[in-house]
C-alpha cells in the first residue's frame, strides 16, 4: 500500500478527478481536498500517486547533479579566494611604517623586468579593511576589485602581464576600517595613484619590501598614522557634540606639489630621474636636464617647507655625483633644514634625506 503525507497530489482510482491530501486520519484513511475546495475522507487503498504533477526520476537526477556541481563550484571559488589572500611579514627586518601600500610585484624575482606581475593590496594595520580598487579608463572608472582584508594581510587583486601596465597605473583605492575594540577611529582612505610606466623597466625601481619579503614598485596610499591624524577632533566632537562652542578648524588643507610625493604624515619620496620628470628627453643636452632636476629639487623642497612636512627624501641616482653635491650645495641656502644620507637598504646610496626643522 503506497504511502502518503500532507500536500501529495493523488487520483481516486474509482471516480474521475482527484486532489490534493490535507490531512492523515489514520493507517487507512486520509482527507483529500478536490478542485471545487471540499474535502472528503477517502480510503488509501481508492486513491493512486497523481505523477503528472511528481518530479521524474531523470529529473530527480538532474536537480542532484546540478546541485552537487553549484555547491563544487561554491567551494573551488572559495578556494581561489583563499589562494589569493596571505599573511604580511610582520616581524621582518627593515618592515615598512604600518599602513596600506600597493605593491606591483614580479614573478621572476631573478628577472625583475620581464614576466608577469602581481598587483597586491597591502593591509599593514591592525585593523579589518573593506576596499574597492578602481582603475581610471579614459573619462570613466572601472572597480576591478572589492572586497574585505584582515589585519597585517594583502591581497593579489590581478595577475597582469608588461602589456597591460598602462591600464594599472592610474585608479584609486578606497577603505574603510574597522576593529572590534579600539581606542581610536581610523578615517576612510580616499587614495588616488599614477604611476609612470618606464618605472617599471628600471631594476632600481623595485626594492626589497619586508613586509612581503620580495622585490616590489611599492605606492605608499597612507601610513596609518595620517589616517588616525583627525582623531582628536573626532572624540572631542564626540563628546561635547556637534553644537559645542569648542573653536572650528580647518580640517582640510589645500593640496601642495609636494602631497603628490608624500609617504606618511609630513613625510615624502621625491625621485629626481630625468625620465621620472619629462616624458621625452629628445633633444635635451645634459645641461637642460640638470637644470630641469635642481629645479623641481627647489619646487619641491620649497612646496614642503611651506606644507610643514618634516622629511623629504631625494632619490638623485648614482651618477657622478654631480646632481647630488649640487644638491647639498644648494641646501646651504636653507637655514631650517639639515641633510643625511637616506636609507641604504631601501634607496641604496642614491638618495638624501632632507630634515625640516620647525621653522618656530
Amino acid at each position: 500500500m503506497a504511502e502518503f503525507k500532507i500536500g501529495d497530489r493523488v487520483n481516486f482510482l474509482n471516480n474521475v478527478g482527484g486532489g490534493k491530501v490535507t490531512k492523515i486520519i489514520d493507517s487507512r484513511m486520509v482527507m483529500v481536498e478536490v478542485e471545487d475546495g471540499f474535502e472528503i475522507p477517502t480510503l488509501i487503498s481508492e486513491i493512486v500517486p497523481d505523477f503528472r504533477n511528481q518530479p521524474s526520476r531523470q529529473q530527480q537526477i538532474v536537480d542532484t547533479v546540478q546541485k552537487e556541481i553549484k555547491e563544487k563550484e561554491i567551494v573551488q571559488q572559495q578556494q581561489q579566494e583563499d589562494a589569493r589572500h596571505g599573511a604580511l611579514r610582520r616581524f621582518a627586518k627593515e618592515a615598512e611604517k604600518e599602513g596600506v601600500y600597493l605593491a606591483f610585484v614580479p614573478h621572476e624575482q631573478q628577472w625583475l623586468l620581464t614576466g608577469p606581475i602581481d598587483v597586491m593590496l597591502v593591509n599593514h594595520t591592525p585593523f579589518e579593511m573593506l576596499y574597492t580598487f578602481t582603475i581610471k579608463e579614459e573619462d570613466k572608472f572601472v572597480n576591478v576589485d572589492y572586497g574585505q582584508l584582515e589585519k597585517y594581510e594583502k591581497v593579489v587583486v590581478e595577475t597582469i602581464s608588461r602589456e597591460d601596465l598602462d591600464y594599472w597605473c592610474n585608479g584609486i583605492v578606497q577603505a574603510i576600517f574597522t576593529k572590534d575594540t579600539s581606542d581610536m577611529v581610523l578615517m576612510p582612505l580616499n587614495a588616488p595613484f599614477s604611476l609612470r610606466t618606464n618605472r617599471f623597466f628600471k631594476e632600481g625601481s623595485y626594492l626589497m619590501s619586508g613586509v612581503l619579503g620580495e622585490k616590489a614598485v611599492t605606492v605608499c596610499l597612507s601610513e596609518l598614522v595620517a589616517l588616525k591624524s583627525v582623531d582628536a577632533d573626532l572624540m572631542k566632537i564626540a563628546k561635547e557634540g556637534v553644537g559645542s562652542q569648542a573653536p572650528k578648524k580647518d580640517l582640510v588643507k589645500q593640496e601642495s606639489p609636494i602631497d603628490k610625493h608624500k609617504t606618511g604624515q609630513g613625510e615624502a619620496t621625491v625621485d629626481l630621474h630625468i625620465a621620472e620628470l619629462v616624458d621625452n628627453i629628445a633633444g635635451l643636452s645634459s645641461h637642460d636636464m640638470f637644470k630641469i632636476q635642481m629645479d623641481y629639487f627647489r619646487k619641491m623642497l620649497d612646496s614642503a617647507i611651506a606644507a610643514d612636512y618634516t622629511k623629504v627624501t631625494f632619490i638623485h641616482g648614482v651618477g657622478n655625483g654631480v646632481l647630488k653635491n649640487a644638491i647639498i650645495e644648494e641646501l646651504k641656502k636653507y637655514k631650517n633644514t639639515e641633510n643625511r644620507m637616506a636609507s641604504i637598504a631601501k634607496f641604496g646610496v642614491g638618495a638624501i634625506d632632507v630634515v625640516i626643522k620647525d621653522r618656530s
